[in-house]
């Protein structure tokens, strides 16, 4: 700790008392520095789906995205895990979750969603670029499945596996 000129121990609150103490946030909410990583991922994720709902506006007007920190679903037997469709993984790792429209359990409607799940698919991405690229295939394949279509019809570009 720091000794003041009388050589008495300049607290936290002695400092902020006297008016040295932090007087506001380090970066403003204005600067790209100030955003949190899944602010970043949610920004992503937009712009990624962006692409996508430019083409197929009319059909995806009732398909909400999502974002989860990690999936709450698990593969019962990781070394031979078979996935439904609906389900875009790496192995035993979901990446994302597309949801179908049906009743909650108040029996209220509810729309169709694609879950993307932050933490695995960041965790594949080594830079920020390859984390777009890769958000932008696992929308694809999930609107694909939303649709009912390959996803070489959602996207002619995309290569299939």
């Amino acid at each position: 700790m720091a000794r003041s000129a009388s050589g008495r121990r300049t607290t936290s609150r002695s400092a902020a008392r006297r008016g040295r103490g932090i007087r506001g946030p380090v970066l403003p909410n204005n600067v790209p520095g100030h955003r949190s990583r899944a602010d970043r991922f949610d920004r992503s994720v937009l712009e990624a789906f962006a692409r996508i709902d430019h083409k197929w506006h009319e059909k995806l007007e009732r398909l909400d995205i999502a974002v989860d920190e990690v999936p709450k679903i698990r593969a019962k037997d990781p070394e031979s895990v078979n996935w439904p469709p609906e389900v875009v993984a790496e192995g035993p790792v979901p990446l994302s979750r597309l949801v179908p429209a049906g009743i909650d359990k108040r029996g209220e409607a509810t729309r169709a969603r694609i879950v993307l799940f932050r933490r695995p698919l960041e965790r594949r991405a080594k830079h920020p670029e390859d984390l777009e690229d890769l958000l932008y295939e696992v929308l694809v394949e999930q609107v694909a499945t939303y649709l009912g279509v390959e996803p070489d019809v959602v996207d002619p570009g995309i290569d299939g596996d």
